[in-house]
């Protein structure tokens, strides 16, 4: 039958609590007591648990689909009166309030607490049940009291709705909703007190038919409450006292187990030799027992159907997980009376509920029953039934229940016969790559075990082979996986589990310099990998991407990771000239093993003699791969090397720089064999590529060394004048001598700052200077894209290296500042809104055609606004020059709009009244385009979208004061302008409906004042017109936001019967934009002017990044699970967004309500009471913005590139 109700939700029980107390089925007393007819009124005597339910003969809880409604316990024997001082403690009562102060301070013994409680309960348990009551009303937070004659008179429903009207209705929180430590110090103690007690009381007073059932009976009550706080508390203490119920039956089975079979033992020897005593004794031993399990099946049973069965789909989130949490429990402790098909449905239909911890809560007590090898066989129905809901869950929204759906899923894989198919182990194995880390390093696990299991099925004989195996089988699962350049997020996956394979440099190095069987691709696959691990282990930190917040090395981790880069170090300096050596030739595998030598200790070259002749090896090589490869990646990997190898912080770098010094003389040499034909026009193809390729390989090393002693400016000035004087533009030459010279103007400026010029190295420095823009300024009218772009960046940079900003501390040296001239201004600006600020179809076809060169086309242009940006922020162009970036603010959004916003912010730092008029001249201009053009009226609308735009970059403090008011001054002069000839009259009256965008922002004060100002400057004919009417009602906005809230209440109030709408969802794009704008933003510095200390910023064409590629189109995209959905099986609508069947009240606005007592005076005091249980029910707009499903189904995980990257965007584009 139990198989039954698992493998259909149509049974899924619908319980009805409504209007109704679910009174406790307490058993009959054991123990008959007297009580005096004179000193308690009669009461409904209390019926015994066999009158309720045949007794079963298993103890587990069966749902009951009605609940009757029974009296409370009343007391049996003889009743002891109440005394103020009945128990005395140094002269005081243990008071309800007393055990609160101890559970809430978190420092008090609670054993002592309850020992005392249970001194007081044994001298009168009448006063020590009313004490114990009243706790759990404190602890729910009201400030109510239950006295001796309501527990006397009133039955539990009649003692609720009494608390509930006494309720503090001003407050909406209560101690189990108190944030921060105080919640947790007050839940765990209010656990430990329902421990402390049952295990107190599990020998004697649980057994009394008097304090449990009653406790039981209340609980039970308050947990169908519509009050939250008491349906909340009381639901916790319940379910752990349930718990602790339960560890008392499994103790007393055992025991029962144990006594049964001593008199097992004893009834079997013969007659003479049996002890008849101890058989007695025995038997009533048993006897008792029994009936101890029966009572507590008794009220395990009435808990788990009054509380748990209707409080699991309750519409509070942390109600549902402690039932959830609970069952899982119970289901460990006592698998014999739990562990069923009738128990664990409730697990499963759990794992679809909305809110993530509750679904956590399920997976982790599936967790505990899987970690159990005996109760595997028990769960093969639930198995089968929600695997496929647990492999959709591990795309969970929420990244915690995600990480313990993996480990769950791997105890399935080890436990069960079956496991799980390669099929379904194929929905884990993608997260590896996920970019958050606990996720990944969860996905990891899963892997190695897998990948070990493999390895052990097919080779079980050679252990020594076991690392071997691994290495291959794990090239393998890459090449498989499809994920290419995404190694180091898969080394740093499997890490924690694989630290000793990962770090096992002797098998890889000798896969790689042997011959070892591998393919040419899977040696490729082995040098990404052995790098990342190197990586990884030098470094102690997780790939970029993966980083989460700043971490801090522990002095065991530093350890370690100074024994690992001591073993990288001693292992990999013999070998690195032989890897090197034998894949010289691959441009790609080439590149990623010069980074090997960034993660060794390079100090250990002079620490012995013989070390010394490793170094001259390594140099050879990369000198060798610089004369063989021209491809940009492998350069850039050897200049950076070159960069690290001539440090002066290496004892080495004399010899270091001397054979890069030899490489310079050869490619310089090279270069000016054929430059004498290059000028006069006389060489061929192949004298150009000759010459191209030799400049290409100097410019490169150009970023790392200071190239000026070669004095290669004026050749390659001679070359750029004489190519675009003849028009023959060859792209790699051209380019290849752009960055040559501009890259000796940098090296220059930093000289003049170390060694003090005389006048006429200044003089031909700043006239190097002028000759070199005037070129690349020609070079801006190009055709040719590459060198175009070049010659714009470069300009960028040396403007500012060479601006009024840069020399401003030092006198002797401003000769040398250049300013633009206003032909270059114009030209600048052209650029922007000729190749940056352009639509994607106007993309060239053969970029169009390639998703990595779209991307690698919008890094660049992102690189060049950056840099234009940075001309204004640092004074070289006026604020007035940004009105070209700010146009596109609304437009380009997705793909500047971090620039742009940090452009006016760094604007505001600058000036914040210039600021305010650049963002109006912005408009101004849009506007004035906008009439000459003869658009549509729909053009106004896209220039008021980014109006509200633009403002939002406006505060609403004392200091947007003067710029708004500067802002709206300046607009609504340019709106009453007079007409020129041939104009009509006021052509840009409609500017004022743009300008009515800034209004909201405005002071009381400031809208005064702008309003005058309107009437000043605006005819009276023209008052009445639509524009200026829209302005004049923004300006009095605070008196119609007054008018528009009056309706909006009334609305509200005439609409209440109407659901409430969802929060609206921020999409991932928003908060992407959201975070990369907040990252740049901190990385500037809080300066009040452009006159104040701002950091020179990276250059645009010499910052050292890596090609913007993100991952390839086949990159994990898997869309999130409907772990967070409604659950979709039958019957369940309601089940986790409504609850339980409770009475629906709905919420009146108090102001309306207050209304309706003048009308009545008569009625006032019951309408008062009234009022006060209105205040307590919750909002049902509330609970189902509560509920609000989790998952997106529109986000994905997204796959973190390897590829170099800054810490920050922005900080990369501007610092």
């Amino acid at each position: 039958m139990a198989s039954e109700e698992l493998d259909s939700l149509d049974d899924f029980d619908d319980f009805s609590d409504a209007d109704s107390d679910y009174v406790i089925a307490a058993r009959a007393p054991k123990r008959t007591n007297l009580a005096a007819p004179s000193q308690q009124p009669p009461k409904r005597p209390r019926h015994r648990a066999a009158s309720m339910m045949a007794p079963s003969p298993s103890r587990r809880p069966v749902p009951m689909t009605s609940e009757p409604l029974l009296p409370r316990p009343a007391s049996h024997g003889p009743s002891r009166q109440a005394s103020p001082r009945a128990v005395k403690r140094d002269d005081q009562v243990i008071s309800a309030k007393d055990i609160y102060d101890a559970v809430c301070s978190g420092k008090s013994a609670l054993v002592t607490v309850v020992a005392e409680w249970l001194d007081c309960y044994k001298q009168s348990r009448e006063v020590g049940l009313l004490v114990l009551i009243n706790f759990i009303v404190r602890s729910c937070g009201c400030k109510g009291v239950v006295t001796r004659e309501m527990l006397d008179r009133m039955q539990n429903a009649e003692i609720i709705s009494t608390l509930t009207k006494e309720f503090n209705e001003h407050s909406a929180t209560y101690p189990l909703s108190t944030p921060g430590p105080q919640l947790k110090r007050f839940k765990a103690g209010l656990c430990e007190i329902a421990r402390v007690l049952v295990h107190s009381c599990q020998n004697s007073l649980l057994y009394d038919e008097y304090l449990f059932p009653a406790l039981l009976s209340l609980l039970t009550g308050l947990s169908d409450s519509q009050v939250r706080a008491f349906r909340h508390t009381s639901t916790l203490f319940a379910m752990k006292l349930m718990t602790g119920l339960v560890e008392v039956a499994v103790t007393v089975s055992v025991q029962l187990q144990t006594t049964q079979r001593r008199y097992d033992s004893e009834n079997s020897k013969r007659v003479h030799d049996r002890a008849s005593d101890k058989l007695e004794e025995l038997q009533a031993t048993i006897s008792e027992l029994k009936e101890n399990r029966d009572e507590l099946s008794s009220m395990m049973n009435a808990t788990f159907r009054g509380v748990f069965v209707h409080r699991y789909r309750d519409q509070l989130t942390d109600i549902r997980a402690t039932c959830i949490g609970e069952l899982g429990v119970w289901l460990k402790t006592d698998p014999e009376d739990f562990l069923n098909d009738g128990c664990l449905k409730y697990l499963g239909w759990t794992l679809f509920d909305k809110q993530s911890p509750v679904r956590l809560q399920s997976v982790r007590a599936l967790q505990g029953l899987y970690q159990e090898k005996e109760f595997i066989g028990r769960l093969e129905l639930f198995t089968g039934r929600f695997k496929e809901r647990l492999l959709n869950m591990v795309l969970d929204k929420d990244r915690d229940v995600a990480v313990e759906v993996i480990n769950l899923l791997l105890l399935i894989q080890q436990g069960t016969d079956e496991g799980l198919t390669e099929e379904e182990c194929g929905h884990v194995y993608p997260l590896v790559y996920a970019s958050h880390r606990n996720l990944a390093s969860a996905a990891g696990g899963f892997l190695y075990n897998k990948l070990k299991s493999v390895i052990t099925s097919e080779n079980q004989e050679k252990d020594e082979n076991v690392r071997e195996d691994f290495c291959k089988i794990l090239i393998s699962f890459y090449i498989q996986s499809e994920f290419h350049e995404h190694g180091a997020y898969l080394v740093d996956s499997l890490w924690d589990v694989a630290g000793d394979e990962l770090r096992d440099w002797e098998t890889m190095t000798s896969f790689l310099l042997q011959e070892s069987g591998l393919m040419y691709e899977e040696e490729v696959v082995l040098i990404e990998l052995m790098i990342c691990a190197i990586r990884q282990a030098a470094e102690g930190f997780p790939p970029v991407g993966r980083t989460q917040g700043k971490r801090i090395l522990s002095m065991k981790d530093k350890k370690i990771q100074e024994q690992d880069r001591r073993r990288i170090t001693t292992h990999f300096i013999p070998l690195l000239p032989q890897l090197l050596a034998k894949y010289s030739a691959d441009a790609g595998t080439v590149s990623i093993l010069l980074r090997a030598p960034l993660y060794i200790d390079l100090e250990m070259y002079n620490s012995a003699q013989w070390l010394e002749k490793h170094l001259d090896l390594l140099l050879s090589q990369i000198c060798g791969i610089v004369e063989k490869h021209t491809e940009a990646k492998v350069l850039e990997a050897c200049a950076h090397l070159v960069c690290t190898l001539c440090s002066d912080s290496y004892t080495f770098s004399s010899r270091s720089n001397l054979a890069f010094s030899q490489l310079l003389d050869g490619l310089t040499e090279c270069f000016n064999t054929y430059l004498s034909d290059l000028l006069q026009g006389a060489a061929d193809d192949d004298d150009i590529y000759s010459a191209a390729t030799a400049l290409k390989r100097i410019a490169a090393l150009s970023i790392a060394k200071d190239l000026t002693g070669w004095k290669l400016f004026d050749p390659c000035v001679e070359l750029l004048k004489s190519r675009l004087d003849a028009g023959d533009f060859d792209q790699e030459l051209m380019v290849s001598a752009l960055k040559v010279a501009a890259f000796h103007l940098m090296w220059a400026r930093v000289n003049v700052v170390r060694i003090t010029p005389t006048e006429a190295e200044l003089k031909r420095l700043k006239k190097q200077v002028r000759l070199f823009i005037r070129i690349s300024q020609d070079c801006l009218s190009l055709n040719h894209s590459d060198s175009r772009d070049q010659a714009f960046e470069l300009l960028c940079d040396l403007l500012l290296l060479y601006s009024v900003s840069s020399f401003r501390s030092d006198a002797a040296l401003q000769p040398l500042i250049h300013l633009p001239s206003d032909s270059l201004r114009s030209e600048m600006a052209s650029f922007l809104l000729d190749y940056i600020f352009i639509d994607s179809e106007d993309v060239d076809i053969s970029v169009e055609g390639d998703e990595e060169k779209k991307i690698t086309f919008l890094q660049r242009k992102r690189n060049q606004l950056a840099g234009y940006c940075k001309l204004v922020i640092y004074g070289v162009l006026d604020l007035a020059a940004a009105t070209d970036v700010f146009k596109h603010y609304s437009k380009y959004y997705k793909d500047f709009g971090d620039i742009i916003k940090e452009t006016l912010s760094k604007s505001k730092v600058i000036s914040p009244v210039q600021s305010a008029r650049t963002v109006c001249l912005t408009l101004q201009q849009l506007y004035s385009e906008m009439l000459t053009e003869d658009r549509s009226r729909q053009d106004i609308g896209e220039i008021r979208d980014l109006a509200k735009r633009l403002a939002m970059n406006f505060g609403v403090d004392q200091h947007a004061r003067k710029p708004l008011v500067a802002l709206h001054s300046e607009g609504i002069r340019f709106a009453f302008r007079h007409p020129q000839e041939g104009e009509e009259h006021y052509p840009n009256i409609d500017f004022l409906e743009i300008l009515s965008e800034f209004s909201f922002k405005l002071l009381h004060q400031d809208r005064t004042h702008l309003a005058t100002l309107l009437k000043s400057e605006c005819p009276a004919a023209a008052l009445s017109w639509p524009s200026v009417r829209m302005y004049q009602r923004s300006l009095e906005g605070r008196s119609s936001y007054k008018h528009k809230n009056q309706q909006e209440r009334s609305e509200a109030t005439s609409s209440s019967d109407s659901p409430v709408a969802k929060r609206k969802k921020t999409s991932a794009q928003d908060i992407l934009c959201w975070l990369v704008s907040s990252a740049g933003s901190q990385s500037w510095l809080n300066s009040s002017s452009i006159q104040s200390n701002l950091p020179t910023p990276a250059l645009t064409s010499t910052v050292q990044r890596q090609p913007a590629t993100q991952p390839p189109s086949r990159m994990l995209r898997a869309t999130e699970s409907d772990a967070g959905s409604v659950i979709t099986e039958p019957e369940s609508d309601d089940e986790f967004s409504s609850g339980s069947q409770m009475r629906k009240v709905k919420p009146i606005k108090r102001h309306l309500l207050s209304s309706i007592q003048h009308d009545s005076v008569s009625s006032q005091r019951d309408l008062e009471s009234h009022l006060t249980l209105l205040s307590l029910i919750e909002d049902d707009a509330a609970e189902r913005e509560e509920d609000e499903i989790e998952s997106d189904t529109n986000s994905h995980y997204t796959l973190p590139s390897t590829r170099h990257t800054s810490a920050s965007v922005l900080d990369e584009l501007f610092d």
